[in-house]
């Protein structure tokens, strides 16, 4: 489209052209003078443009945002044309739109006086609405020219990106500017920002997000998987900045906490990215967004979202570009890609990363040729035809079909004086694609010319080696020197701010803190050439533009970032506001600048701590505050207050590598525990503070010298910064005089030294040496000897005694610390010069003494003075001690050891205890023998390993024989190497019992015995003075000079051996196999006799001999497992060989309350119930048996599933099933008979009731009307559980598993007693006497006398022998009838009654066959009638059908019309005429037909006029008179008292929620509490849909059901259910009154009831949190019920974020209600909420009112009336005066006296004199 241009006119106030933009940058102009702008453009006199005979269209074409500058004459010479071809027919073409689109260009011009600021976008040409500026006749006379050829073409609106143009849908080229962790930031052109949220990214990382998701459900997931998964979903692991990217818009909005800010969301998945495409636009040189799918060993398998799974991109390793490593990729890493090939099907797309490669556009790598336009996407390059060139931009086409336009700053006008003279129409240009614009009406795109975007050039400089913009001028700096290059006069301005190739960016609202409506590039203040100052905002990495602004507000503003606040810097700033923490405590919100605050906390608030804050720091106040932490991630500021860190010039502790030992700094305690105290300084610096370290003087509570935010200097002692770890001390170090430095530097580790006790603590003593210098002694330093001995010499010292001789191990400079030792082997050490100090003192070969410093598995660390430390390897260590735990040490031990080697390169030495530091030589050392027993040894040097010789027995043991083989010399004999086979041993229990003392044996020395440990040691082990020789007297080891001691390795499993007892435990019996071979035998492998095991000291006494069989050889641990049973019986009991019925032996390992538990073999036991225990319940307990008992048991169960076996001592499964059984086990129901007598244990104790254990799983019930004759006021504490109670069955339902039982003492001892019938007892012809229940229409309902309740139905056919028309006029409720059951459906549980004298004249005969044939007799109406029943029953829980109750209702109308006239007129009437019977309309669908059916009398229909005989009149008269007398009255006017009478009740009111209720607190009280359920869930369907209040109470009282009786699952399902059917804020409410009402019965102990309403609360608060009652109610549970003030406080601040502002007067006004009334209340702070309300609505007189109600029912006087008077002391009307002075004066009348009654008075007329005067 040609630009309508205007001759350049002087800037006044009748020009003011509408304003524009760049997106997203500076701030809105006022709306009104945006339209004035636009009017006056609109309307300007059209003489303007006649003014201009001679078009300027040579130029380039010229915005109408930029003044027209032509150089060219108005009238050329010659009178020729300075127009060219292309431009005049341009012309032509803008004439005849502005003839064709004048109304809608008048149209636009007026929709466009409702623009706001975001419309403008300072890189467009004007649109439509300029068209309108020609005027019409103008406009007619171009038109006449135009032909019908030149009126198909059209120019092309030059236009750029903006937020008014983004739509969902458009597709933009930009560059990743920063990476977070759940989204990207993406630079867009023309200073558009977007974000991508990390799931719109790939498909696969959205499957990586739900695998995670997923196994974060599960507990057991291994740590390395975690991190791997972790590290995938690292997004700077998957992008780096400046990385070019296309990016699809998903939607625009407005971010809720801007001001006029604009979001946009983007999506990077390649389907919407790649949208448009199809296979056959995949061309080579094209860009395609890609996202990886799999890393395979030469490539990548790439999603490119084309074509489904059919078409996959494959990207060689090396076509990654340059700084990628192919190593580093992830999976779900999206990349912009050159299409580089296809494969020969075109499902294989050959892509390239390389975007170096890919901006190379000189070696053809731009599209050229595409099958449909669809194929240029941003990203792409283009070869574009100029069609048109102007100062604001470029238009043209590609391959001449698509329009293509380059704005402002993309065609690179800025940067280029004059863009004409580069560009030219008809000229090709290299450009890249970087946005679509789906609005516009025919498609088109938005092209780049800049290097960068041409090129993919990285975000740094187009010389590499140069910094990236923002390292040159970062973000916020300041430019002193900010020239100005170009100017657009309604747009801004650009500047050259010093960085090359990068201009700078000023949007015209931020030229001035005034406002500028528009700007001149020659005259002005800020015409081109002239400098200013700017501050930088902002940079666009895709434009290359720095964002600045030149207010003067915005270059004095201190910070226009977070992360320009640095740590430690002193700020002035101002309150904002006070706010209240979840603590109850206040917190102050500080503004450091426009939209940069900071929180200061309530311990920072000041050095003391605040009662009233709020009256210090009031909103507007300026304070002096200093920065504690920036937390750039979180956009978080900690602030200081405390006068004594704002003024302090101590250096600022931000990071622990700037702090070295000893200096010095204040910090803040926020946390004090018993050992010290955490101390902050600032950012995440803390140290810790001991408590030895707080004062010089001892201090034993830290908490009663410091409080949490005290201020305290500290220096520091130590500091690690890669741990991030400090200790500092408040300890005064200049307290250290010179003399004390000089004595202390004297010290030196080896000194001997001697202190006095100052201090003894638990771990070690604190003393004073010389001169006052403190030193520690450890405790495990006192002596040589164990950990016991130690705490044992710990105990007598006492403070002030003064230790002598103790040696200095170390000198810690920093503390003025040293650390001493008192062991024994170390002071004689350094006594003698021995100690080592250094390296130096270290000497090959040498003996030196040390302490363990650390047992590792590889060998310890040896530890000497001066921290120095030796290697001891764990070869380097006896061989005998490498198998006890930590090699027989522990820390701190002494040791003494020869140093080995030293490493003088890496400054260590070896150390080694093999050789002549341990080793003692074989031989004793030269000593002559006497009296040797052998008579040969002349030497104890004789007495070497292997000798054969002769020693005489001193003593026999159990287990070893004492032999002397000289004077001097001791030996032992094991038992073990006494007998070579079990044919030697005479006696098994005492083997040794044939040796004597004075016996001598023939011998051999085979090493030595440590006495002291009990252990067996080789011969070169001999390091004590006298040494026990180890002997062998075995025969077999006397020959010969080879033999074999016996060792671990040739115990193989099977293998017997000759074993003996050496030790009895409670599970094992340990024996020895040699004397260095010891292993274990379980007490159930001990003996093929388990009865031997009840005495293992007598049946296997210590030193006897066993046969054993090795079962299991562990070489690791060194452990043996023997087995003393013979091979016939070895078999071991398993689970799978048990059976029932088999008898075994077994041994009681633990006995409980309720049952034995008896271990049969090793890993197998099973448990003995109660019942179980004897045939005698009187003797089944389980105390009568002890651990380790044996017993016999009778396998009665094996669950190989659940690894379960149940077993039985009974004497009569166990012994002989003849023995008596006093109380057998109930193994079913079906055993027992009603009227049984059986015993059992009490199973649980129910609010209903008990239930009793008979069997395994057989329980019955005893009801409380049961329990005794007697009545018991507090009957459950007369029974517990596993009681053995007594009981007669008296009912019994097999089917069922029911059993009912009673205690009762009378029906117990009654041998009389007859059971009640049950349902079962009846029998068809069964005559029975019994009461009407209920009258029907239809029949009347018979309870049977002495029965369990059973009813059944007498139907009217069967009451007489002729047809009875009125049931209700022959029975009523109560009387007594005579019936015969005529049939018994068993299935239904019914029974059919008659009443007719034909059945009692003739029942003796044939009594069965006349009912039956009486029942075939009946009339139809009874046979539909019972199949409607049964129809009715099946498909309905309850109440008549729809169509029924309109007949029934048909009937009522009749029967009433017929009772208008008298019966006689009635009886003749229905004589001549009978009507038939109507049974149609009686519909008894969901009846019970044990007799719970009640008739609706309102719907049920009237019954004909009855047709009597005289006969029957007759029967009727009589059966009246015994109704007479044995009626026993209508169960009604008492109420519903059984099932029947509750079904009956429920059929006339069915939407009676009380009497649904009523019905299922009946069934709880019978303990049916499954029936409970079932009623109720009856009634929801029973009850109209229409009655909600109704089927809410049902709901509700099953929550009570739920809460009281039913479990944390049944309770989750009714409470869903009902949340869906109901209000669900209801229902919270109802199922929390539930809990509290079941912990208030419960005694208030169930405190799990608390816990669950609080959570509740917590839900109801998120869900409902418009509600102030939800939240007050939260709070009154939280300080009434938990007594957790604090908590219920915490909820204030939420609420009153939560609730709309006109909600949280209330809400508050109620939390002050609450602090006044509540026991755990605090009345100051209901106080001080009342008072912040007063302040800021003081005219409100509710909150008058109700702090007065709140004080006064405190009682204090003094503040009621000051309440008063401050109330009457506002400017209120004289109604409301009138009211408190009132109220005022009925107070004093009661709680004051006459002064304060005239006080009130006086004031009243005080204020009444004001009043008039203002009038």
């Amino acid at each position: 489209m040609a630009p309508v241009k205007r001759k350049e006119a002087p800037v006044d106030a009748q020009s003011k052209p509408k304003k524009s933009k760049i997106e997203n940058h500076g701030k809105s102009h006022n709306k009104k003078k945006d339209n004035s702008a636009t009017d006056d453009s609109a309307n300007r006199p059209a003489k303007e443009n006649t003014k201009q005979p001679k078009s300027t269209a040579s130029a380039p074409r010229q915005s109408q945002l930029t003044l027209l500058k032509d150089d060219e004459p108005s009238f050329p010479r010659g009178g020729g044309s300075v127009l060219t071809p292309l431009e005049k027919k341009q012309i032509q073409i803008q004439a005849k739109k502005d003839v064709l689109f004048e109304e809608k260009g008048l149209k636009r011009k007026t929709d466009n006086l409702e623009d706001t600021d975001e419309e403008a976008d300072g890189v467009e040409a004007e649109d439509e609405e300029n068209l309108t500026k020609i005027p019409p006749k103008s406009r007619l006379k171009k038109n006449k020219s135009i032909t019908a050829s030149e009126q198909k073409e059209a120019g092309i609106r030059i236009e750029g990106l903006s937020y008014k143009r983004i739509i969902p849908g458009s597709i933009i080229l930009g560059q990743v500017a920063s990476i977070n962790d759940n989204d990207i930031t993406v630079t867009l052109p023309n200073n558009l920002i977007g974000f991508v949220p990390i799931t719109a990214i790939s498909e696969k990382l959205n499957q990586k997000l739900q695998a995670l998701a997923d196994e974060e459900m599960d507990i057991e997931k291994e740590e390395e998987n975690d991190e791997d998964e972790n590290d995938d979903l690292n997004l700077k692991s998957l992008f780096s900045v400046g990385q070019y990217l296309r990016a699809y818009v998903t939607s625009t909005n407005e971010d809720s906490g801007g001001k006029n800010r604009k979001h946009i969301e983007l999506s990077l998945l390649p389907i919407q990215a790649n949208s448009g495409l199809s296979k056959s636009d995949l061309v080579p040189h094209n860009i395609l967004q890609a996202s990886v799918i799999s890393i395979e060993e030469h490539g990548l398998v790439m999603d490119i979202g084309v074509g489904g799974t059919s078409i996959k991109g494959f990207m060689s390793s090396r076509e990654l570009g340059e700084g990628r490593d192919y190593k580093t990729i992830k999976e779900g890493a999206v990349f912009l890609c050159l299409i580089t090939g296809l494969s020969s099907n075109g499902n294989i797309v050959k892509l390239s990363a390389d975007l170096q490669r890919a901006g190379n556009i000189k070696r053809n790598h731009f599209l050229t040729d595409a099958p449909t336009i669809n194929a240029f996407l941003p990203g792409t390059a283009v070869e574009v035809l100029l069609s048109e060139v102007t100062s604001s931009g470029l238009a043209g086409k590609i391959m001449g079909m698509l329009d293509v336009t380059a704005d402002i700053i993309h065609s690179g006008a800025v940067s280029e004086k004059d863009l004409g003279k580069k560009y030219k129409p008809g000229m090709k240009v290299k450009s890249r694609i970087i946005c679509t614009f789906p609005t516009s009406s025919t498609r088109k795109l938005g092209i780049s010319l800049l290097k960068n975007v041409v090129h993919f050039l990285p975000s740094s400089n187009q010389d590499e080696q140069e910094p990236h913009p923002l390292k040159t001028l970062p973000l916020s700096s300041a430019v002193s020197e900010a020239k100005v290059v170009k100017v657009e006069p309604n747009i801004g301005l650009f500047v050259n701010v010093g960085v090359k190739d990068n201009l700078g960016f000023v949007h015209i609202s931020r030229v001035s803190d005034d406002i500028i409506e528009t700007l001149s590039e020659a005259t002005g203040k800020y015409k081109v050439g002239s400098v200013h100052q700017a501050r930088v905002t902002g940079y666009n990495s895709v434009d290359r533009l720095f964002l600045l602004s030149m207010e003067q507000k915005i270059i004095d503003q201190p910070f226009l970032r977070i992360e320009d606040v640095k740590v430690g810097e002193n700020v002035k700033c101002k309150v904002e506001k006070l706010i209240i923490n979840p603590a109850g405590g206040s917190e102050a919100l500080i503004r450091l600048a426009d939209g940069i605050s900071g929180l200061v906390s309530e311990i920072h608030l000041a050095d003391i701590h605040l009662q009233h804050p709020e009256r210090k720091f009031r909103e507007g106040t300026s304070v002096s505050a200093r920065v504690l932490l920036v937390d750039v991630s979180k956009r978080r500021i900690r602030l200081t207050l405390k006068k004594s860190l704002v003024n302090s010039d101590a250096p600022v502790w931000s990071s622990y590598d700037n702090i070295s030992p000893g200096d010095s700094s204040p910090g803040t305690l926020i946390k004090i525990q018993s050992n010290g105290a955490v101390v902050q300084f600032y950012g995440h610096v803390r140290g810790f503070l001991p408590v030895s370290e707080m004062s010089e003087a001892y201090i034993a509570d830290p908490k009663q010298h410091f409080r949490v935010g005290q201020v305290v200097d500290v220096h520091v002692l130590s500091v690690n910064p890669e741990e991030g770890r400090m200790v500092v001390s408040c300890k005064d170090p200049s307290l250290f005089g010179e003399e004390q430095k000089a004595a202390f530097n004297d010290l030196t580790p080896g000194d001997i030294v001697s202190g006095t006790v100052t201090e003894l603590n638990s771990d070690d003593v604190v003393l004073d040496l010389a001169n006052s210098i403190k030193a520690r002694l450890p405790i495990d330093h006192l002596t040589d000897g164990s950990e016991q001995k130690n705490a044992s010499l710990m105990k007598k010292i006492r403070v002030g005694q003064t230790l002598q001789d103790l040696v200095i191990l170390e000198k810690q400079e920093t503390r003025k610390l040293v650390f001493l030792s008192d062991k024994p082997s170390l002071v004689s050490a350094a006594k003698e010069g021995k100690l080592l100090r250094s390296l130096d003192d270290v000497q090959e070969g040498a003996e030196v003494k040390g302490f363990v410093h650390n047992i590792t598995p590889e060998g310890v660390f040896v530890r000497f003075a001066s921290r120095l430390t030796g290697l001891l390897w764990k070869n380097q260590i006896p061989m005998e001690a490498l198998d006890l735990p930590a090699f027989g040490l522990r820390r701190f031990q002494s040791i003494s050891a020869r140093v080995q080697r030293i490493d003088y390169s890496q400054e260590r030495f070896y150390l080694t205890q093999k050789g002549k530091v341990e080793e003692v030589d074989s031989k004793v050392p030269e000593r002559p023998a006497t009296n040797p027993v052998d008579g040969v040894s002349m030497s104890l040097n004789d007495f070497v390993l292997g000798k054969l010789t002769k020693a005489k027995i001193t003593s026999v043991k159990n287990t070893q024989l004492n032999m002397e083989l000289a004077d001097g010399v001791q030996g032992r004999v094991d038992v073990s190497e006494v007998f070579d086979s079990w044919d030697n041993i005479k006696d098994p229990k005492q083997p040794l019992r044939q040796y004597k003392k004075g016996d001598i044996l023939s011998v051999r020395i085979i090493g030595l015995h440590d006495s002291r440990n009990h252990k067996f040691l080789p011969i070169t082990h001999r390091s004590t003075k006298q040494p026990v020789l180890e002997l062998t007297a075995k025969p077999s080891k006397q020959k010969g000079t080879k033999y074999d001691l016996l060792s671990l390795d040739q115990m193989e499993i099977g293998s017997s051996w000759v074993a003996f007892v050496n030790n009895i435990n409670a599970d094992c019996v340990w024996v020895n196999l040699s004397p260095s071979i010891r292993g274990r035998i379980r007490l159930m492998e001990i003996s093929d006799d388990l009865s031997l095991l009840e005495d293992l000291g007598t049946n296997f006494p210590i030193g006897s001999a066993l046969k054993v069989e090795v079962t299991g050889v562990n070489h690791e641990q060194g452990k043996l497992d023997l087995s003393a049973r013979s091979q016939k019986t070895s078999t071991r009991v398993t689970l799978d060989s048990l059976s029932q019925g088999m008898v075994l032996h077994g041994r009681v390992t633990k006995t409980m309350e309720r049952q034995v538990i008896v271990q049969l073999g090793d890993g197998l036991s099973g448990t003995v119930s109660l019942l179980e225990l004897d045939d005698n319940y009187d003797n089944a307990k389980p105390s009568n048996y002890t651990r380790n008992q044996m017993v016999r048991v009778c396998i009665t169960s094996v669950d190989i599933p659940n690894k379960r076996v149940s077993l039985s001592m009974r004497p009569s499964k166990v012994l002989s099933s003849s023995l008596p059984i006093k109380d057998p086990v109930v193994t079913s129901a079906e055993r027992l008979k009603v009227g049984n007598v059986v015993r059992g244990f009490v199973k649980h104790v129910a609010n209903n009731g008990l239930f009793v254990t008979l069997g395994n799983d057989v329980t019955g019930y005893v009801r409380i009307t049961d329990l005794s004759d007697s009545f018991i006021k507090d009957w459950k504490n007369n029974f517990q559980v596993d009681q053995l109670v007594k009981g007669k069955i008296i009912s019994l339902d097999p089917l069922l598993n029911h059993i009912q039982m009673t205690l009762k003492e009378s029906i117990l001892n009654d041998e009389n007693y007859v059971p009640p019938l049950t349902f079962h007892d009846m029998k068809v012809g069964q005559i029975i006497t019994g009461k009407v229940r209920k009258v029907g229409d239809f029949g009347v309902f018979i309870v049977v006398d002495g029965s369990a309740n059973v009813s059944g139905l007498c139907h009217q056919s069967e009451m007489a022998e002729e047809r009875v028309a009125d049931v209700k006029k022959l029975y009523s409720e109560g009387d007594a009838v005579k019936a015969v059951v005529l049939k018994i459906e068993l299935e239904k549980r019914r029974i059919s009654f008659g009443l007719k004298a034909s059945y009692f004249v003739e029942r003796e005969q044939d009594a069965d066959s006349k009912a039956d044939q009486k029942m075939e007799d009946a009339p139809e109406d009874k046979d539909d009638l019972m199949k409607q029943d049964e129809e009715s029953e099946d498909s309905s829980d309850g109440g008549a059908g729809v169509a029924d109750i309109e007949m029934e209702d048909d009937d009522d109308e009749e029967s009433d019309d017929s009772d208008d006239s008298d019966d006689d007129d009635n009886n003749s009437s229905d004589e001549e005429n009978p009507r038939p019977l109507k049974t149609n309309g009686l519909s008894t669908g969901g009846f019970d037909w044990t007799g719970g059916i009640a008739d609706n009398e309102d719907q049920g229909a009237q019954s004909e006029p009855e047709i009597q005989s005289k006969s029957s009149q007759r029967k009727a008269r009589k059966r009246a008179e015994e109704n007479d007398v044995d009626k026993t009255g209508d169960l009604d006017t008492q109420g519903p008292k059984s099932i029947a009478d509750f079904e009956r009740h429920l059929i006339g009111e069915p939407n009676n929620s009380e009497l649904w209720i009523d019905y299922m607190a009946f069934q709880l009280g019978l303990g049916e509490m499954d029936k409970a359920r079932e009623i109720s869930e009856r009634a929801l369907q029973t009850i109209n849909i229409t009655a909600t209040e109704v089927k809410f109470d049902i709901w509700v009282a099953r929550l009570n059901l739920e809460a009281e009786y039913g479990t944390d699952e049944t309770v989750e399902e009714v409470f869903e259910r009902a949340c869906q059917y109901n209000d669900a804020q209801k229902i919270y409410e109802a199922l929390i009154s539930s809990f509290i009402r079941s912990y208030n019965t419960s005694g208030k102990t169930d405190t799990n009831k608390l816990k669950k309403v609080k959570e509740l609360y917590q839900a109801l608060v998120k869900k409902f949190s418009q509600d102030p009652e939800v939240w007050t109610n939260y709070a009154c549970f939280l300080m009434d019920t938990l007594a957790e003030p604090d908590q219920a406080r915490a909820l204030l601040p939420r609420a009153i974020q939560a609730l709309p502002k006109f909600l949280q007067v209330k809400v508050t006004c109620n939390f002050a209600r609450l602090e006044f009334r509540s026991p755990n209340g605090d009345a100051e702070r209901g106080r001080t909420l009342f008072e912040g309300l007063l302040d800021t609505f003081p005219k409100k007189l509710d909150l008058w009112n109700a702090l007065l109600d709140q004080e006064m029912a405190k009682g204090d006087k003094e503040q009621i009336r000051q309440v008063f008077g401050r109330a009457t002391s506002k400017k209120l009307k004289a109604k409301q005066a009138k009211h408190f002075f009132d109220r005022w004066l009925k107070f004093e009348e009661k709680q004051g006296d006459t002064k304060s009654v005239e006080n009130v008075k006086a004031r009243a007329q005080e204020y009444v004199r004001e009043l008039q005067a203002n009038q």
